[in-house]
């Protein structure tokens, strides 16, 4: 049959296979033997470490050479002459101890030594001149990027773009509050790059979409100048949500003084006159000024303080021993009985706001308007209020743009706003005309009427025309009180008889003459003041209340606690969800 097997065969197969694992049991054993052969062993000196010890050698002492200040560099001596921090000196100043975290600590132009094979070690390092890294803010965790003027004053060609795209992206990843550290052109251009690339480029504005993100999703962007801020170092400071410039060492400008003597023939400026703090600590580019870089970073921790790391988060709050019941007797006659006097209006606010916790931004520009930041029983506010002390309170064309910022400034950051309204209406005369005050004034109203942030008005004496009526009626339902120094209408009284008025008046003086006029214009005004008691205005529940200025804290801070506990919490869900969609830029 087919499946009938020769048993010589199977025999033959049988002795093969037991001669296989004679054979394998065999080599088995011989394996086992130690292997005497000699064989070539590298040089011990073309050997790499198991461990990557090299490797961690060479990032040590890069970082090491980043880390200790070359005193026979031209630029950190330049650094030192001119007063000024070298940027590892900041970044101890501004960050809690111990929280500094760089990131591209080893980044920069790297000279090598070759040592044999694979070997080589670092013989000279030129560091990016921009750091970025993680740190910490009286406990708050921050990303940051700081210049190095010292490297080649700040320009492109001594720094790496891709470290602040990184920082400007991980910003917004992670949702950390940013801050910008400038002196030099933060990786803006210089000639010589066309000599050291061969090529012009075309100008780029990589990153700015980050930067608008990040403003947009009120992720605090804070910056200082702590030299001159030059093109895009100038703008990256600028664009933040808040700046300040050192009084001793800043200046900021479009381009310095070489190039403007060249394009507009400007001859014999310094950093300072061109663009130091009495120029743009005064027009509202830069907020606030200080003395030193040490007070920059003050101010800056103590704005933080005040904000949350992103609008979908509530403002965070602290204990405070200030009673929300404390009485300030002194508001009851802060307001002179007289119209005609004038009172500083931060009196009324320090008085009102936990104690020490107002914190005022553009106090050299804008001046009709007062802007800040306080608390009400440890909570966050925005603060806004008229300045009685110059032109009566009126509000001209750089008070509109201040408050139309800080507007959105709070709207970003979910700040409730609290108002001390003074207001005679927008200014006027050919000053104001001439400045587009009517321009920025409707640039105001449309700014109340687009923003949500919870208002509540405090009317301290006048409240008139289209600025009082947007100050005060922009909110719905009206969360508003006045003192019993009240005043309001369409026009001031003084100038509105007149108006009113003009017909009555002109005929008494042509019959009767200026006596009879001047008699005449005086019982008119005995019956409007009567008139205009804002007892009549309560009784027909055109102001909601008027209260004792005593007790003015006690009613805004039972305000701010009702919005803490039940407006921002939904406000919040509201951004996250994408309903709420707030815009600062």
């Amino acid at each position: 049959m087919g499946n009938d097997q020769d048993p010589n065969d199977a025999s033959s197969k049988a002795a093969a296979r037991a001669s296989q694992v004679s054979d394998h049991l065999n080599t088995t054993q011989d394996q086992k033997k130690p292997n005497t052969s000699r064989r070539r062993r590298k040089d011990k000196k073309d050997e790499l470490p198991a461990d990557y010890s090299d490797i961690l050698s060479h990032v040590a002492k890069l970082r090491e050479i980043a880390n200790t200040p070359d005193q026979s560099r031209r630029g950190y001596v330049r650094q030192k002459q001119d007063g000024k921090l070298w940027v590892r000196e900041r970044i101890d100043k501004l960050l809690d101890a111990g929280s500094f975290k760089e990131v591209g600590s080893v980044s920069g132009h790297v000279t090598w030594k070759q040592l044999g094979g694979e070997r080589e070690e670092p013989v000279d390092y030129l560091p990016h001149n921009n750091l970025q890294g993680f740190g910490r803010l009286n406990g708050r965790q921050i990303i940051f990027t700081a210049d190095d003027f010292s490297i080649r004053a700040g320009h492109q060609d001594g720094n790496l773009m891709a470290k602040t795209l990184w920082s400007e992206k991980m910003s917004v990843s992670m949702k950390l509050p940013m801050i910008k550290l400038t002196d030099g052109s933060s990786g803006g251009g210089s000639v010589s790059t066309i000599a050291a690339t061969g090529f012009s480029y075309v100008p780029p504005m990589q990153g700015f979409d980050v930067v608008v993100k990040q403003l947009n999703m009120g992720i605090p962007n804070l910056g200082a100048v702590l030299g001159p801020a030059i093109g895009l170092g100038a703008a990256r400071v600028v664009s933040c949500h808040f700046s300040v410039m050192a009084g001793n060492v800043g200046s900021l400008f479009n381009a310095g003084p070489q190039v403007v003597k060249n394009a507009t023939f400007e001859e014999g400026l310094s950093m300072t006159d061109l663009g130091g703090p009495a120029m743009h600590c005064t027009n509202g580019t830069i907020d606030n000024l200080a003395a030193s870089e040490e007070e920059c970073f003050e101010q800056i921790r103590t704005v933080l303080s005040y904000l949350p790391n992103c609008g979908t988060q509530v403002p965070p709050t602290i204990h405070t021993d200030d009673p929300v019941d404390r009485e300030d007797i002194s508001l009851r006659s802060v307001i002179p009985r007289k119209r005609e006097r004038m009172y500083d209006p931060r009196k009324i606010i320090t008085g009102v706001v936990d104690k020490d916790s107002f914190f005022e931004i553009g106090p050299l520009w804008g001046r009709t308007a007062i802007i800040g930041l306080a608390r009400l029983g440890g909570r966050p506010i925005g603060i806004i209020s008229n300045n009685a002390e110059l032109l009566t309170g009126a509000i001209d064309a750089a008070g509109a743009q201040k408050l139309t910022r800080h507007l959105k400034f709070c709207d970003i950051f979910n700040l409730p706003v609290l108002q001390f309204v003074d207001v005679p209406g927008y200014a006027v005369g050919t000053v104001a005309e001439r400045t587009a005050t009517m321009r920025w004034g409707v640039e105001l109203t449309k700014a109340y009427y687009t923003t949500t942030m919870p208002l509540f008005n405090v009317i301290t004496r006048k409240c008139y025309g289209v600025a009082g009526g947007v100050m005060v009626d922009c909110r719905e339902p009206h969360a508003r009180v006045a003192w019993p120094s009240g005043e309001w209408g369409s026009l001031p009284l003084d100038g509105g008889i007149d108006v009113g008025h003009s017909y009555e008046l002109s005929q008494i003086e042509k019959e009767k003459g200026v006596e009879a006029r001047m008699e005449r214009y005086l019982e008119l005004q005995t019956m409007y003041r009567r008139l205009m008691n804002p007892v009549r205005t309560a009784n027909h529940f055109s102001i909601e209340e008027i209260i004792d200025p005593a007790h003015t804290r006690q009613v805004v801070s039972e305000w701010v606690r009702m919005v803490y506990e039940s407006d921002l919490p939904e406000r919040v869900v509201h951004r996250m969800s994408g309903k709420l969609q707030p815009l600062y830029a």
